[in-house]
């Protein structure tokens, strides 16, 4: 009797072994019962600009490690480079302009998801810099001058299409953009590459400093006042198959961009995952940090983006948004 029930919890222990092993290879391992999130080991690109402070300042504070989540930050220079890395599954979330994202889902490059609002325009935060000793006064001097930025038919793109438009100044992105990641624009105008360079801040304050640029406009009036700018972006893949932990993502950030707008949070954040003297956080303009996400606001975005022909017809932005309250 002594052995038969040896042999029955034997082989109950033995069963249970070999259970375990077979619903861990499922995907139902120990770290998903932890945890409750289906992955806690998360990707996220972020762009070298105040824009993207937040996802540093939620490592710092450890609001993804309250969710259960642990975050590698990596640099990417505009939403063109992070798609890529996005769609090979080399990062899990990009930061990105809101026009990017919305041209590769209207053109069926990639089916994604916007899963938090990261950035909106306030005066000054982006705009056209063109040398102290420039001859171009106005707006309207732009025409035909070669003029720098980070990508083509993008973002900055788009707000400087919308701004010089009352100006009757078109820009032809062929013959007249040159594209450089923003850290390079500097020199470009230093050199006299080019006649004007559209930046973001720090960029804005930064150049001003070292070359005595001026701010020929900005951004913040007209179609483009108080304008979504960037966000966090994921697959609809990734989105449909980790529902737990992109919300998850998005309780740590909203509560990260309620502290973006604190200077002093920005001058520990920002040095930590780019070159950025926290100097220069104390005196340049910020954005707008929201700390919701609303569909609403975003189909701005693709309506001026319509508008200017950046979209061959309307687009319905509210199935691309996991909105939070």
């Amino acid at each position: 009797m002594k052995f038969a029930r040896l042999r029955r919890v034997t082989l109950g222990a033995t069963l249970a072994t070999v259970l375990g092993v077979s619903l861990a290879a499922c995907g139902g391992g120990e770290e998903k019962s932890a945890t409750g999130l289906e992955k806690t080991s998360i990707n996220v690109g972020a762009m070298p600009i105040t824009e993207g402070a937040a996802v540093q300042i939620a490592i710092t504070k450890g609001f993804f490690k309250a969710e259960g989540l642990d975050v590698k930050l990596q640099t990417v220079n505009g939403f063109a480079a992070a798609l890529p890395l996005l769609k090979g599954g080399s990062i899990d979330f990009a930061h990105g302009g809101h026009v990017g994202t919305i041209k590769a889902q209207s053109e069926g490059v990639a089916k994604l998801r916007i899963v938090a609002e990261a950035s909106a325009m306030t005066k000054n935060l982006n705009g056209v810099l063109v040398p102290k000793d420039s001859p171009i006064k106005t707006p309207a001097d732009l025409a035909g001058k070669k003029i720098g930025t980070n990508s083509k038919g993008d973002q900055m793109s788009l707000l400087l299409r919308a701004t010089l438009e009352p100006h009757g100044v078109k820009i032809d992105e062929e013959k007249n953009v040159v594209v450089a990641p923003f850290p390079n624009q500097e020199q470009l105008l230093k050199t006299g590459k080019v006649d004007a360079i559209v930046v973001p801040e720090p960029f804005i304050s930064g150049v001003q400093q070292s070359l005595g640029a001026r701010l020929l406009t900005d951004f913040s009036s007209g179609p483009t006042k108080d304008f979504p700018i960037t966000g966090y972006v994921t697959t609809d893949e990734f989105a449909s198959k980790n529902p737990k932990t992109v919300a998850a993502f998005q309780r740590a950030f909203a509560k990260a961009q309620a502290l973006a707008t604190d200077r002093a949070e920005l001058q520990d954040a920002m040095p930590r995952f780019t070159k950025m003297d926290p100097k220069v956080i104390s005196t340049i303009t910020l954005s707008a940090y929201p700390t919701s996400t609303n569909a609403k606001r975003i189909q701005r975005v693709a309506d001026v983006m319509r508008q200017f022909e950046y979209l061959k017809q309307d687009f319905d932005i509210k199935p691309m948004v996991a909105e939070t309250g």
